[in-house]
């Protein structure tokens, strides 16, 4: 499958743009060196002469899907990791929870959403099946406190994870789907491996786990550390995926490597300050929206928004093209 992607950094405020017939990303705010001016006639400008790093791109609304990329909020790993990278292979930080300080964060994402109107447009939610990425996802993107007596299940119940955060209700919410394929580097560190999914389900009953097949994790081996390249592969593999949903508005909670590798496939044909920007890790809790093409027809939805025109039916032949039929007209006299 080939897409395209573009990108708009809305925690940073600065944004980036992917477009071209392979893969290219510059950021919308960057500014090339200015080259002399010229005017602009058919005589004098050619398409031959736009540069490809430059040059726009432009596809069918409903060949486009919008991810609103989160990397997880403050886990305890992230603390201890960066002050003793051997933290990560203690067992101690096995499928690690939420700090206070990354429940802030969540409580800061969620103003800014909700804020800027992003809350009201999401879909669906993808997230990975660990406990800090569910945590962040149903704080950020879930329904208000969860009340006792309300005829649905809860997003999540209250305290999950040690968090000491109250029970997030599922109303007025979004659906949330838990998806294998956009985990954290699988392997060798604990704080990567995932608790079995009924122990997941009694924690975050209105999550959706029935697109993960076993029970418990078969992914995470103890002395093997996915690699990079295996990462990237895998991240195409997810967004190869999300074509064969419906949702266009898709928010997905998932993790730095995960997110980091995967970008880094893109970019390749940019400016190099460009690619740079693309393949900078995530803070905890940014979030960034990017715009996913589909250029190989893979998706089948149609559009909602054009209009056939020539209702009622009427002559409307454009002046090129009669230009056209007439100059053939022309020579074969």
């Amino acid at each position: 499958m080939t897409f395209s992607i573009s990108i708009y950094n809305i925690q940073l405020s600065s944004s980036l743009y992917y477009s071209s017939s392979s893969s290219s990303i510059f950021p919308t705010s960057y500014t090339k060196p200015k080259a002399k001016q010229r005017p602009l006639n058919p005589t004098s400008a050619s398409l031959l002469d736009m540069d490809a790093t430059s040059s726009p791109g432009l596809y069918p609304l409903h060949r486009c899907k919008t991810l609103h990329l989160v990397r997880h909020a403050q886990g305890i790993h992230n603390v201890a990791g960066e002050k003793n990278h051997d933290a990560y292979l203690s067992e101690e930080f096995f499928d690690a929870h939420l700090t206070p300080l990354g429940c802030e964060q969540v409580d800061n994402l969620r103003k800014h959403v909700q804020q800027t109107g992003l809350s009201k447009k999401i879909d669906v939610v993808i997230v990975s099946p660990l406990l800090r990425t569910m945590q962040t996802a149903v704080g950020v993107f879930g329904g208000e406190g969860y009340m006792d007596g309300i005829d649905v299940p809860p997003l999540m119940v209250a305290g999950a994870g040690e968090s000491h955060r109250p029970a997030i209700s599922s109303l007025n919410s979004p659906p949330f789907v838990a998806v294998e394929l956009c985990r954290e580097s699988m392997g060798v560190h604990p704080c990567d491996r995932r608790r079995s999914i009924s122990e997941y389900r009694s924690l975050f009953p209105a999550i959706d786990f029935s697109l993960i097949e076993s029970d418990e994790d078969i992914l995470w081996e103890a002395n093997t550390r996915e690699k990079n390249e295996e990462i990237a592969v895998r991240g195409m593999k997810f967004l190869n995926w999300l074509w064969t949903r419906k949702e266009k508005e898709i928010a997905i909670v998932t993790h730095s490597a995960f997110l980091y590798h995967t970008l880094s496939a893109f970019g390749s044909d940019c400016h190099p300050s460009v690619k740079s920007e693309m393949c900078k890790h995530f803070a905890n809790c940014e979030l960034r929206s990017v715009v996913i093409v589909d250029r190989s027809m893979i998706g089948s939805d149609p559009a909602t928004t054009n209009y056939p025109g020539k209702i009622p039916n009427g002559l409307d032949l454009p002046s090129d093209v009669a230009d056209g039929k007439h100059s053939e007209e022309e020579v074969a006299k």
